[in-house]
């Protein structure tokens, strides 16, 4: 996502309504639904939260406890008990 000159895109009467409630600041414009994507489909964020979630759950069930791997993937105690919950339950 960048940011563009409003001027550049929008015709000059299309800016001027605009203007007329929104004056000076930013504002978002959401995709079309038909060209939203998933979270992390552009940057393979899921993928990698994935392999490390499964990761966790895999050195939780060879012994390593909470506590070790909360400083091993600098996560709170609470983010590493769900990684474990949600992995639970997939498995």
């Amino acid at each position: 996502m960048g940011y563009h000159k409003a001027e550049d895109i929008f015709p000059i009467s299309l800016l001027s309504t605009i203007q007329e409630y929104v004056d000076g600041e930013y504002i978002y414009i959401p995709r079309k639904l038909c060209n939203k994507r998933a979270w992390g489909d552009v940057t393979r964020s899921k993928e990698t939260t994935h392999k490390r979630n499964v990761e966790i759950y895999q050195n939780y069930l060879n012994g390593i406890n909470v506590l070790q791997l909360t400083d091993m993937y600098c996560l709170s105690d609470k983010a590493v008990y769900k990684v474990i919950a949600a992995m639970k339950k997939t498995s």
